[in-house]
């Protein structure tokens, strides 16, 4: 039995290599990155990530082909339900202070190849949505000059018919993000009044069409002469919140900035509220006065408001509202060449990447190899692929780095203090009381009874109080074989259950009576099981201690609000196609072989990680009675950075 645990040593030590979280530095404040960034800047760049081309593409498409007028529930929806995420990612922001955004959240917490894995897919997904947006911005762009452009570069240049490739090279797309790209490069400050230039025009545009499209609203496009509100019913506001729910995407450039900012703690909360609430604002008013306008079933929903306001007889609008978005998108483009660099950044920095793009500019403050390098990937996807083919790969990696920040914070939430922390630190003031003697260094004189009364209840409380992830004094009774466990260690396998129990459950929704065939009484049974192991899992977490932090933000009612979160983002994962889920599993194997190939071996906290003794000794009783002591000399392992391979000499002595 004993030579066969020692046989799984080195297997346990790399199990324990790959899920190791990262050291945070004492100074989180500290960094090689410039912090010029204020809150106002930081709201622009959320609303900027936000509202894009969704807006003027998108609420006309949700509005003729799922929703109706109904997509103003929709978009309501779907703000709400990207408020339980941000709430997550500001938690996070405000408290860790470092760029990475999901990536180092994951890192902190939950262990280094998930981080790696949510990275190297925010990547993928930084990527292809700015190729994607430069693709659109340049066709709409193209069809206000009569699709010129795409024309003379089939006629003159070159066409070719390849599956999954353009028809045409779109030079115009990638131009315009190595323009980008020059002026990201040029540091934090530059890149924030741009997006501040191109959010003022796209407001003051969004300003002009709640106006006008008010003034000219004909409330009878709501009435059942044009189909109703709701022409699709619930199902249609709820496959539509699926749709509108990709819109709010952008509000991770927030917390990817929070190395940058000034004051993280105060500003990264405020700016994440304000952007959320005012993107999401913006989608419920134009989709409002869109299908106001014009008859929900008459909109075209390649260009959708500047059709509305032509067929109204103010062709006029209709370049301004073309002004708007161009602008918008402008705005989306900074974000994602704005956000990008700096994940790649942080995960080479960690070693995990590769180091080059670590490299800091003296003067702008800013890893321009790795601005340059994507920026230049980034074009080459806007040059080749088309655009349809780079929006399936889109969401799944969002939704996928959302659900593991929403399990971050419950799991940091619940962990236990570091023995070399202050108290303080992480509990309120309140709950260290001091003693009479400690205070006078000598017996205090009360003056009434009654704050004797109260020194004994906060005597009483601070007793009562345990350390984060340790079983509530008041659940002693019931759940006292939870006090078996190490602190967190029920949290961290209740999260495990619940995340299981919720893809479990969806599944069954999703799946069950069409592609799985199954009863109806059989998929109702499965949905209770399954719903009752998700509760209960909630319920396990809920009961224990948390950490108490007054000095940040902190998600509320936890754990409640990142499980409805993880829920949701495992149902929107489950609605993609399947062809996208086999796209991100080859990117996965890709990521997996950097990791493994590079990331694994230039860890930086593969050097923290303590060597192990010269010399370990082991007693055993022999069947005769006999004590021996087994002193064992470990030589340095030559694979020590994978934590594989084992040197030993045995020496034997009886006594």
């Amino acid at each position: 039995m004993v030579s066969r645990l020692r046989s799984c040593a080195p297997v346990i030590r790399f199990c324990q290599k790959l899920n190791r979280v990262k050291t945070l530095e004492d100074d989180m404040m500290e960094t090689s990155l410039k912090r010029c960034l204020t809150t106002v800047d930081l709201t622009l760049l959320g609303i900027g990530g936000m509202v894009g081309s969704g807006l003027y593409v998108l609420t006309g498409t949700v509005a003729k082909e799922t929703a109706g007028p109904a997509v103003v529930i929709s978009f309501l929806l779907a703000g709400l339900a990207s408020l339980l995420a941000a709430f997550c990612y500001a938690e996070f922001g405000a408290r860790v202070p470092k760029t990475g955004s999901a990536y180092m959240f994951t890192y902190i917490s939950v262990g280094e190849i998930w981080a790696f894995l949510i990275g190297w897919n925010v990547i993928l997904e930084y990527m292809i949505g700015g190729a994607a947006v430069a693709r659109a911005w340049s066709g709409y762009l193209d069809s206000i000059f009569n699709h010129t452009i795409k024309n003379f570069t089939e006629t003159h240049i070159v066409s070719w018919n390849v599956p999954f490739i353009a028809h045409y090279p779109d030079l115009l797309a990638a131009g315009i993000l190595l323009v980008a790209t020059v002026f990201v490069s040029f540091g934090a400050r530059v890149s924030s009044w741009l997006n501040h230039v191109f959010s003022a025009v796209s407001m003051v545009v969004i300003l002009f069409i709640l106006i006008f499209g008010f003034v000219l609203a004909k409330p009878v496009n709501w009435s059942m002469q044009e189909g109703g509100f709701a022409p699709y019913g619930m199902s249609g506001i709820l496959a539509g919140t699926a749709t509108c729910f990709y819109a709010f995407v952008g509000f991770d450039v927030i917390a990817a900035s929070s190395e940058e900012t000034k004051d993280p703690q105060k500003s990264i909360p405020i700016a994440t509220a304000v952007s959320l609430g005012m993107a999401t604002g913006a989608y419920i008013l134009v989709s409002t006065v869109l299908t106001l306008m014009v008859p929900w079933h008459t909109l075209d929903p390649e260009s959708a408001l500047s059709d509305a306001f032509y067929r109204r007889g103010y062709s006029w609008a209709g370049f301004i509202v073309a002004i708007g978005s161009i602008c918008a998108m402008n705005t989306v483009l900074l974000s994602n060449l704005f956000s990008l660099p700096r994940i790649v950044y942080a995960m080479a920095e960690d070693g995990l990447f590769f180091q080059v793009f670590a490299r800091v500019h003296p003067v702008t403050k800013v890893p321009v190899i790795a601005i340059v390098v994507f920026g230049i990937l980034m074009a080459i996807l806007a040059l080749i692929f088309d655009l349809e083919a780079l929006v399936q790969f889109l969401s799944i990696g969002t939704l996928l780095a959302y659900t593991f920040v929403a399990a971050s914070v419950i799991v940091l939430r619940f962990q236990p203090n570091k023995p070399n922390s202050s108290p303080s630190a992480t509990q309120p003031p309140a709950s260290q009381p001091s003693s009479p003697a400690q205070d006078s260094g000598e017996l205090k004189e009360y003056e009434s009874f009654s704050e004797k009364l109260q020194l004994v209840e906060m005597q009483k409380k601070a007793k009562e109080r345990r350390e984060p992830g340790q079983l509530r004094p008041v659940f002693d009774p019931y759940l006292k074989f939870l006090n078996a466990f190490e602190p967190g260690e029920v949290v961290t396998i209740s999260v495990v259950s619940m995340v299981v129990c919720a893809i479990c459950m969806c599944i069954i929704l999703v799946f069950g009576t069409n592609q799985l065939q199954l009863p109806l009484w059989s998929v109702c049974l499965l949905a209770v099981l399954c719903g009752t192991g998700y509760l209960l899992s909630l319920f396990f977490i809920w009961v224990h201690e948390q950490q108490h932090i007054i000095k940040t933000f902190q998600v509320p009612l936890v754990p409640l609000i990142p499980g409805l979160s993880i829920l949701m983002n495992v149902f929107l994962m489950l609605k993609l196609s399947a062809m996208t889920w086999i796209r991100f599993s080859v990117w996965l194997l890709v990521g997996l072989l950097v990791y493994f190939g590079y990331g694994i071996w230039h860890s930086k906290e593969n050097l923290r990680e303590p060597k192990p003794q010269s010399v370990a000794a082991r007693y055993v009783v022999l069947p005769s009675g006999s004590l021996v002591e087994t002193v064992q000399t470990v030589q340095p392992d030559p694979q020590e950075g994978t934590g594989l391979g084992e040197g030993s000499k045995e020496e034997k002595a009886t006594r």
